[in-house]
């Protein structure tokens, strides 16, 4: 994984970052509005409110992406993340979500939150692993599959 590479949104991968992320949720669930809006518009929900769409590219493929979009002072949504099939569990979300964390650090962010479904196991894992803590107060109602939410504490 030396050729792995974690870098920001550009235009060229702006395709990827939906299609990455169609791949994995029309497998397990189905498309729904909110999904639509920020993957076919992420300049707007995400990279105008000062967020940032970060991607893992390898030997020049991009093979994961991530969103950290903020919602509130202090607050950041991590959001679409993604790896290509062929390329989970090879620590490329992992790497993803250590760079994500590292940019909302960056921001003087305290909190990051996701909202994801519990019938994902290896994701829940992932997050588990990198600090996340289950939020039993669960108050986005933005996805019907969004049946867990998950905080990490950064820092007061």
């Amino acid at each position: 994984m030396d050729n792995l590479k974690i870098v920001p949104f550009k235009l060229d991968y702006k395709s990827e970052f939906e299609y990455l992320n169609r791949q994995w949720i029309e497998e397990y669930f189905v498309m729904e509005e909110e999904d639509l809006k920020t993957l076919q518009n992420p300049e707007s929900y995400v990279m105008e409110k000062g967020g940032e769409i970060f991607f893992a590219i390898l030997n020049d493929d991009v093979v994961g992406t991530a969103a950290m979009i903020p919602t509130s002072k202090g607050v950041y949504e991590l959001a679409k993340m993604a790896v290509a099939k062929n390329f989970q569990g090879l620590g490329i979300g992992k790497k993803l979500l250590r760079r994500c964390i590292d940019f909302s650090v960056e921001k003087k962010a305290n909190e990051v939150f996701l909202i994801t479904n519990d019938a994902l196991k290896p994701a829940l894992n992932l997050y588990l692993s990198s600090g996340f803590v289950l939020n039993e107060l669960n108050d986005d109602d933005r996805y019907d599959r969004g049946n867990t939410k998950m905080n990490l504490i950064l820092g007061e």
